[in-house]
C-alpha cells in the first residue's frame, strides 16, 4: 500500500515536500516513481528513484527544481519541488515496482502499485 501526503495550496514560487509512505512489503526491493496528472491531461512522469536510492531521474519540466530521495528504514520516498509554477498544479501520485538493483523506471506502465494521489494547487 502506498499513501501520498503533503499536497495543498501553494503560492507561485513556493516549495512543497510530498511524501510517499509504503507498507506491506520489503520497501528496499522496490523502485519508486512520482507522476502527476493535471485536469484534462494525461498522467506524466515527474521523478523516479532506484531501490537503494543511488540513481534517479527527473522530467525535463522539473529537473533543477526538484529532488527525490528515500529512506528505506522508514519506508518513505520524498519529492521536494521548488519554484512552483501554476502549471505544476495536478494530482501527484507515487508508484512502486519490484526492480533489480539500479533500475529507474520513468514509464507509468512499468509500475505495479499506485497510491491514491495528493492534490497540489499552485495559485495566488
Amino acid at each position: 500500500q502506498l499513501v501520498e501526503s503533503g499536497g495543498g495550496l501553494v503560492l507561485p514560487g513556493g516549495s512543497l515536500k510530498l511524501s510517499c509512505a509504503a507498507s506491506g512489503r520489503t520497501f528496499s526491493d522496490y523502485g519508486v516513481g512520482w507522476f502527476r496528472q493535471a485536469l484534462g491531461k494525461e498522467r506524466e512522469f515527474v521523478a523516479a528513484i532506484s531501490r537503494a536510492g543511488t540513481k534517479y531521474d527527473y522530467s525535463a519540466s522539473l529537473k533543477g527544481r526538484s529532488t527525490i530521495s528515500r529512506d528505506n528504514a522508514k519506508n518513505t520516498v520524498t519529492l521536494e519541488v521548488n519554484r512552483l509554477k501554476p502549471e505544476d498544479t495536478a494530482v501527484y501520485y507515487c508508484a512502486a515496482k519490484r526492480t533489480v538493483t539500479g533500475a529507474v523506471i520513468s514509464s507509468a506502465s512499468g509500475y505495479a502499485y499506485w497510491g491514491q494521489g495528493t492534490q497540489v494547487t499552485v495559485s495566488s
